[in-house]
């Protein structure tokens, strides 16, 4: 007869969430908190939301970083179905393990390091800091994650049926956009998801490499906690958990609807 759960398993459990996700709903319930100090309770209020609408800063901070977000990861999930494609598909080819060990680098090697060693690229190269260093770089530490993703996805597809494709007339370029592309895309879709949130949540590389104009919501968050905590702050993580929420719900159903319609 086969047993539940045991009450140690339970607990186990209900400890476990409470401690990953009790400080996040506290932070949520404090950004509607209408005093100015953070640990007392001064009733419900939109006071710190209304407020940040009126801080440029925060709001520039905020467009820099989706657009950062969106385009390195968009780069780096480019760039990583090329690389997974290369190392599933490419065989034993000279110099693989050198390119492999390129592309899973950024996996092991301390933040400090990577943004160190683009701050001295970008300066030896004579590129100015900036918004386009600070996308290249988010672009450079998140590709081999994506390539992880779909690379796991590549090993268990059937090439048979992008041989059969090529049996019918098409060439290796439209078997793989019409047959394999499609069918790989959930990873593609989750590779980009984790290259956006991983550049949203980047401190250490962005400072390194950004410049005037090009101030991240991290950045900025981490300097204003450091002059004091201000509820406002509660308020705009609030809002990213928010977004970065809803894109992992829509994703989630997408991939429930396109599972109905196999």
């Amino acid at each position: 007869m086969r047993r539940g759960p045991s009450l140690f398993n339970w607990v186990s459990v209900v400890l476990g969430v409470a401690f990953l996700y009790a400080p996040i709903v506290l932070l949520v319930i404090y950004s509607f908190n209408a005093s100015r100090l953070v640990t007392v309770w001064g009733g419900w209020s939109l006071r710190w939301y209304r407020q940040l609408l009126h801080d440029a800063q925060m709001l520039d901070a905020v467009w820099v970083t989706l657009r950062v977000g969106v385009i390195s990861a968009t780069l780096a999930t480019v760039l990583g179905t090329l690389a997974a494609v290369a190392l599933v598909r490419a065989g034993r080819f000279r110099g693989r393990t050198a390119f492999a060990g390129m592309v899973y680098a950024p996996l092991v090697m301390p933040e400090v390091i990577l943004g160190l060693s683009l701050l001295l690229l970008f300066v030896s190269l004579g590129l100015p800091r900036g918004f386009w260093t600070v996308t290249l770089s988010q672009a450079t530490v998140t590709l081999c994650y994506a390539t992880v993703v779909i690379q796991a996805r590549l090993r268990s597809f059937d090439q048979r049926l992008e041989e059969a494709a090529r049996d019918l007339g098409r060439t290796p370029l439209q078997a793989f956009l019409a047959v394999t592309l499609p069918v790989i895309a959930p990873a593609i879709a989750a590779a980009w998801m984790l290259a956006f949130t991983l550049s949203l949540d980047d401190l250490v590389i962005a400072s390194f490499t950004s410049g005037p104009g090009a101030t991240t919501l991290p950045m900025r968050l981490y300097s204003q906690v450091r002059l004091g905590v201000n509820p406002e702050v509660n308020a705009v993580s609030t809002l990213l958990i928010g977004l970065v929420a809803t894109g992992v719900i829509a994703a989630w159903l997408v991939q429930q609807r396109r599972r109905r319609a196999i």
